[in-house]
């Protein structure tokens, strides 16, 4: 059985899935994030609220988290293309990966910031406190262990993004199991792919828990 895997093509693949999930995933918590801000405060009863900006921007976002990722991928092709220079490898998955990713962390984002409690927010503005400090000194702080705990959800689902984009050339492990696994006839290779990604999955979710419990101080 051993002799049947190519170590080298899993190292390679298991540093593609890594250098995708990582990048991807740093890129989207920081638009999601900065988008989430956005959708909260300029909701009717938000810090700004402006019903033109909120109905957009809630518009863009249920539209890009309702295009399953696999269509995604390939409707991104020519922009892909234009942004990376080609269509495969590691890198090209990164345009989709992100654009897929950043709308689903925003949504979450949003809903941490609504759980809120608002009279803290009220009572934060009865001191005086501007709307900028209100998002950074209570907003955020508050909000930390939903938003540490999205991180961790969102971060196990770009690692099963990289398997699907992988399937059509993208590099990583879903690359591994399908062109050396499945068709090769190799059901080694499969098994190997596999386990690497649920070892992935289980160190990003039980890292995100201890953050999550270290944020946490209620």
């Amino acid at each position: 059985m051993w002799n049947q895997i190519d170590w080298d093509s899993v190292i390679v693949a298991l540093g593609d899935t890594l250098f995708m999930s990582f990048i991807a995933l740093i890129v989207a918590i920081i638009l999601g994030l900065l988008l989430g801000i956005l959708l909260y405060i300029t909701q009717e009863e938000g810090l700004y609220p402006n019903r033109l900006i909120s109905q957009t921007l809630n518009f863009i976002v249920n539209i890009l988290r309702s295009i399953p990722f696999i269509i995604l991928l390939f409707i991104l092709l020519p922009l892909t293309k234009v942004l990376v220079g080609s269509i495969l490898g590691a890198k090209a998955a990164l345009p989709a990966l992100i654009i897929s990713s950043a709308p689903f962390y925003a949504r979450m984002c949003m809903v941490a910031f609504n759980e809120v409690d608002k009279g803290t927010i009220e009572a934060s503005k009865a001191m005086g406190a501007s709307n900028w400090q209100i998002i950074k000194k209570v907003l955020l702080p508050e909000a930390k262990p939903a938003l540490f705990s999205n991180m961790t959800i969102m971060g196990v689902t770009l690692i099963g993004y990289t398997a699907m984009a992988g399937a059509i050339g993208a590099g990583g492990l879903g690359h591994l199991a399908y062109l050396y696994g499945i068709a090769r006839n190799n059901p080694t290779m499969t098994y190997i792919a596999t386990f690497l990604i649920l070892i992935i999955v289980f160190i990003v979710q039980i890292i995100g828990d201890r953050i999550v419990k270290i944020t946490d101080k209620r």
